[in-house]
């Protein structure tokens, strides 16, 4: 009886101090979410047809992902993220579009249920932007 006091007081803490190193927040978006300045819309010199071609390839090679529509016309293209432990599906929107002669792409992650993320959205766009800088960089190699 002891010992499971002992260890749910420990599991308490514990995941007190883990909700403690990311903010509670659900919905991360490029330029948009104070809680991560660090993440910004990313310009890029090629084509907007290059880049959001880039941007397709990206999500087919990014485990736990999968395209659920795009449409190049409003250069927006929509896609699903699956965290890895519990399976928690978080919607990515992926805006590619022309800005003064440059391609600009902005990047929004929302989960779909929780009150936090534990981070996930932030490392949701990071690692979109990951795959993506590597599509353009080497795209032979990468699909």
């Amino acid at each position: 009886m002891i010992t499971t006091l002992v260890g749910l007081a420990v599991l308490g803490v514990f995941l007190v101090s883990l909700t403690a190193c990311w903010p509670v927040i659900n919905d991360v978006e490029t330029g948009k979410t104070p809680e991560y300045p660090d993440l910004l819309p990313r310009t890029y010199a090629a084509k907007p047809d290059l880049v959001f071609d880039a941007a397709l390839h990206a999500i087919h090679r990014l485990p736990r992902w999968s395209l659920v529509a795009h449409r190049p016309d409003s250069s927006e293209i929509r896609a699903e993220a699956a965290s890895r432990l519990f399976r928690f599906v978080d919607d990515v929107t992926i805006l590619v579009r022309e800005e003064g002669g440059k391609t600009v792409v902005s990047v929004r992650s929302a989960s779909r249920v929780g009150k936090g993320d534990f981070g996930q959205n932030a490392r949701n766009i990071r690692a979109f932007f990951e795959e993506l800088d590597t599509q353009l960089l080497h795209p032979a190699e990468h699909r």
